[in-house]
């Protein structure tokens, strides 16, 4: 599916409807350059799952944030891994298959990991339509395989 934004808030409005149908085990794989909006899809995330903490940033320099809503919300930053092995340190798999929902910023970096039943979304800026264009891509790993 293919959605076009033309602003923070109604990218965090797709994200929030997204979330409103989430459910336990959901892995959500977000790719998008640098500024692309990647954080206000979280944001909007973390409010349909209805997490009280106002603050959501990218977890920069932990690899992962944990925050509890009507289900947890496991808010990865995969940037700056260097191994794929830190993912087995941290235990990844308890949170790919644990009680909450995942949200992996750069996942294209740890994609082996990935489950297949995973959602990718796809954020493109395309400052030709706008500063605050975007376009937002979603598929599951089927459909990016083919």
């Amino acid at each position: 599916m293919i959605y076009e934004t033309f602003s923070e808030e109604e990218t965090k409005e797709l994200a929030y409807k997204i979330a409103c149908q989430a459910k336990k085990g959901d892995i959500y794989c977000l790719i998008g350059d640098l500024g692309a909006g990647k954080t206000a899809f979280a944001k909007g995330l973390a409010k349909g799952l209805d997490i009280e903490e106002e603050i959501i940033s990218s977890p920069t320099f932990t690899l992962v944030n944990e925050y509890q809503g009507r289900l947890p919300l496991y808010h990865f930053d995969v940037y700056r891994i260097t191994d794929i092995d830190e993912m087995e340190e941290i235990g990844y798999e308890e949170y790919f298959y644990g009680d909450g929902v995942c949200l992996i910023e750069w996942a294209n970096l740890i994609e082996e990991l990935i489950p297949r039943e995973a959602m990718w979304i796809k954020i493109i800026k395309d400052l030709d339509k706008g500063e605050n264009y975007r376009k937002i891509i979603i598929e599951n790993k089927k459909e990016r395989e083919n």
